[in-house]
């Protein structure tokens, strides 16, 4: 059976680590993206070659058609979905005491306004395939991160979204799950000062920052016909910063 994928924010980042890891296990996938049509025709170059077929798509994922849109695409090429992986996200950074009501609710919609959004559609596009819904959170759901208010607690409710829903999909056979990760290693000259990276990557039980492609693994693993037995928990891929930090 063909196994099909929509991976939103899918064109750069941790969403095309995950796109070209079930590109590689022969999935079809669709890369949702909101802004640049340059970094779509950079990733789907990326992905060419690969066992599974690659495609992508323009919406905007803040308004509540947006979604709407891609599953419709969805319905019309497949008529089914086997994975849903919420990667997308708009981070304004700002000191918290100079957040807006606006960056908040923005950072709002686009948290978690997809997977809502979307939860009634998956019920028959993901029926019978077993599906698999995975939402990318990160270590601001949980912890205080300077200039991260908005996305804190975008992410913070949209791991509160994964278990609400994980409990409606359930009995479906259907798992929702989330990945949170700290800081990443986004390559030379990104990310932040070099002495701030070098001593999160010191502090790093594993010896180093966290690479995109170590979320797309363990979104990779959620995928598993082995991992249908985990619903509504938040897998955290730090390398073991989060335990001592």
């Amino acid at each position: 059976m063909s196994r099909y994928a929509v991976v939103t924010g899918g064109t750069r980042g941790i969403g095309l680590c995950v796109a070209r890891k079930l590109c590689a296990s022969g999935a079809d996938v669709l890369l949702v993206y909101g802004h640049s049509e340059a970094d779509a025709g950079h990733a789907l170059e990326s992905l060419s070659g690969l066992p599974g077929g690659a495609s992508a798509t323009r919406a905007d994922l803040t308004v509540p058609g947006g979604i709407g849109q891609v599953l419709d695409e969805v319905q019309a090429r497949w008529g089914a979905l086997d994975v849903l992986v919420h990667a997308a996200a708009d981070w304004r950074p700002s000191p918290t005491l100079e957040t807006t009501l606006r960056g908040a609710r923005d950072d709002l919609a686009m948290g978690v306004g997809p997977l809502l959004a979307a939860a009634p559609a998956l019920t028959k596009l993901m029926a019978g395939r077993p599906g698999r819904v995975i939402a990318v959170s990160s270590a601001g759901a949980g912890r205080v991160v300077p200039r991260y208010a908005t996305q804190g607690l975008a992410k913070a409710a949209l791991e509160s979204l994964v278990r609400y829903l994980a409990v409606e999909f359930a009995p479906l056979g259907i798992t929702v799950n989330a990945v949170s990760t700290s800081k990443l290693d986004k390559g030379p000259g990104t990310g932040g000062p070099p002495d701030v990276l070098a001593g999160l990557a010191a502090r790093t039980p594993a010896g180093r920052l966290t690479a995109p492609q170590d979320v797309a693994d363990v979104v990779s693993l959620l995928c598993h016909a082995d991992a249908g037995w985990i619903h509504g928990q938040v897998i955290t891929v730090d390398g073991g910063l989060s335990l001592v930090v």
